[in-house]
């Protein structure tokens, strides 16, 4: 299976500046982890040492958030499309 992944802003520049990227996976573990074999500069920002997602990161498989779909172990069919979106925080008032 091949997903379209879309790659915030804030990680580009680890990711030689792409936008998306087309990953294999049959799970959201699976692209995640050939994500960061090509691009091991994003792998703290996307996992925690034990395999699982960053707590400031939210995935997103065809706008379904992947908590309700299983973690990393949500399946990713050919031609989904994952959203990652670093949580962002700070500011003043």
């Amino acid at each position: 299976m091949t997903a379209l992944v879309r790659i915030p802003t804030v990680l580009r520049p680890a990711m030689g500046g792409d936008t998306s990227v087309t990953v294999e996976g049959s799970t959201v573990g699976e692209v995640l982890d050939h994500l960061t074999a090509d691009h091991p500069d994003v792998k703290g920002q996307l996992l925690n040492s034990d395999g699982t997602l960053h707590r400031f990161l939210n995935v997103y498989v065809n706008d379904d958030d992947v908590r309700y779909l299983g973690g990393v172990d949500a399946p990713v069919t050919n031609g989904d499309e994952i959203t990652l979106l670093p949580a962002v925080a700070g500011g003043s008032l």
